[in-house]
């Protein structure tokens, strides 16, 4: 995407290996969307937004956001970047440039939605004149990580503030049509303290209301209560029987997966993207809105849908 064009997401990776490879990167990128005029944005941790304050002039007109406040969840980041650039354009923006990070926490955790994010984005973003770059620290991002990396953006990010074409790039509906792996959580490998079988949305309500530790505050529970009474009811009605219930809970977490025998929603960006057409597609974005982590998993069996509520694992 050059300077000035109408629409269309110009998405990048970045990789580094100290803050010299990524100052280099990332300074001429920022001080281009400056020179041009366009709004440009810093949404990196605390740290490396600092290495970039102090390598840029003092009087540079850079915007830096919260990782804290945008990436708690992928569909809620997909949300508000989608209303804070609307509104730049509103105000006759031609350009608009990010540089930003996932951060680690979130990587190490629940990288298999930030996949699917980083994938749904260049759908998500491309009716606005975005450039994008997303650094990932090569000494500490995992390899399975790195190769996702490799698949969701267009383009790489090289020194000078420039890119080049991604021969590894897949597009969206491709990678999110795709089977993703489903590794067990921690607390999966233990019996279930709960299991039904083909259970009214009102049973499996009661069932996570009855489980939840004492420790998991009030409002992850209920907020937790609603996704599983969604999801279970898309599967009554959108899957194929038998549906399967299992129900984990440990010190301050909870852990809900919801399977049927059916392929799954037919729309690949269900959960990320509001679901105005999709059939099944609000209990999925309504989920992941609320709930700590959303997985989704399709193979020979059936569709998986795994909710949790509480701390990382």
């Amino acid at each position: 995407m050059s300077v000035g064009q109408d629409r269309g997401y110009d998405h990048a990776a970045v990789h580094y290996d100290g803050d010299d490879e990524l100052l280099a990167v990332a300074v001429p990128f920022l001080e281009g969307g400056l020179a041009a005029g366009e709004p440009t944005l810093v949404s990196m941790e605390p740290e490396r937004a600092e290495l970039l304050r102090g390598a840029l002039p003092p009087s540079a007109r850079v915007e830096y956001l919260s990782t804290r406040d945008l990436y708690a969840r992928p569909a809620a980041a997909i949300k508000s970047y989608r209303e804070l650039m609307a509104r730049f354009v509103a105000g006759g923006a031609a350009g608009i440039r990010i540089f930003g990070e996932i951060p680690p926490a979130a990587i190490d955790t629940s990288w298999d939605w930030w996949a699917r994010y980083e994938s749904a984005v260049n759908h998500a973003y491309d009716e606005f004149p975005l450039r994008s770059m997303c650094a990932y620290d090569t000494r500490t991002t995992p390899r399975h990580v790195l190769d996702d990396v490799a698949r969701t953006h267009p383009f790489v990010a090289i020194p000078g503030g420039g890119r080049h074409p991604n021969t590894g790039y897949i597009d969206p509906l491709s990678f999110l049509a795709g089977p993703r792996p489903m590794t067990p959580l921690p607390i999966e490998l233990t019996p279930p303290l709960a299991e039904l079988a083909d259970p009214r949305p009102a049973d499996a309500r009661r069932a996570v209301i009855a489980i939840a530790p004492l420790d998991l505050p009030a409002a992850e529970i209920d907020d937790l209560v609603l996704a599983v009474s969604e999801i279970v009811d898309n599967a009554l009605r959108h899957g194929r029987p038998p549906v399967r219930v299992r129900i984990w809970a440990g010190p301050g977490q909870m852990v809900v997966s919801v399977h049927d025998t059916g392929e799954g929603p037919a729309d690949p960006f269900a959960g990320l993207l509001p679901a105005a057409h999709s059939i099944g597609g609000r209990g999925l974005w309504i989920a992941h809105q609320i709930c700590s982590q959303v997985t989704l998993h399709s193979d020979e069996t059936g569709f998986t849908a795994r909710l949790t509520a509480g701390r990382p694992w």
